[in-house]
């Protein structure tokens, strides 16, 4: 492995520190950070030690910020089996969580993962595990709790006695 000075032109180095403060991408603030120390001086093993990274990896950064700039800090695209949430099962999701269970012939008053992964099994006929469907909800920004035994405290006295009559 060379250690070969990283030499950046004015525009690359305010993408750089831009990138330092402020890229929404974690690993690409981390990466470019590694790259500034590089040009403060630090030495490889020194930015290692500082990251908590191996000295392998520091060269394999800076390495793709030559070869593709700043972008190529960023994480590739891992292969693998493609997601069961694909466009039609997320609709499908996106239609059920938008209704009640009694509108779909349920007899049950919340939605439970369990309950909703059943549902699109059914509804889809593909199948996905309890936990990868928690993990997929809270990505979307679903919160899901269980639900509260007893809502007395929000019943309006009024109506309650109405409905006590």
């Amino acid at each position: 492995m060379t250690t070969t000075k990283l030499e950046l032109n004015d525009t690359e180095l305010s993408q750089l520190e831009r990138a330092t403060r402020s890229d929404k991408r974690p690993e690409v603030r981390q990466r470019a950070t590694a790259l500034g120390l590089l040009l403060l001086g630090k030495s490889p093993r020194e930015v290692a030690e500082v990251l908590a990274v191996s000295l392998p990896t520091v060269y394999n950064w800076r390495a793709r910020s030559r070869s593709g700039g700043l972008e190529a800090l960023a994480n590739r695209p891992k292969s693998g089996r493609p997601s069961v949430a694909d466009e039609a099962y997320c609709r499908v999701w996106e239609d059920t969580l938008g209704k009640e269970p009694a509108e779909l012939g349920y007899e049950f008053a919340p939605w439970t993962v369990e309950r909703l992964k059943a549902h699109l099994e059914q509804a889809t006929g593909k199948r996905m595990s309890a936990n990868r469907l928690r993990v997929l909800l809270r990505k979307l920004g679903y919160r899901y709790h269980r639900p509260k035994d007893k809502l007395t405290h929000l019943q309006e006295g009024e109506a309650k006695e109405k409905a006590a009559e």
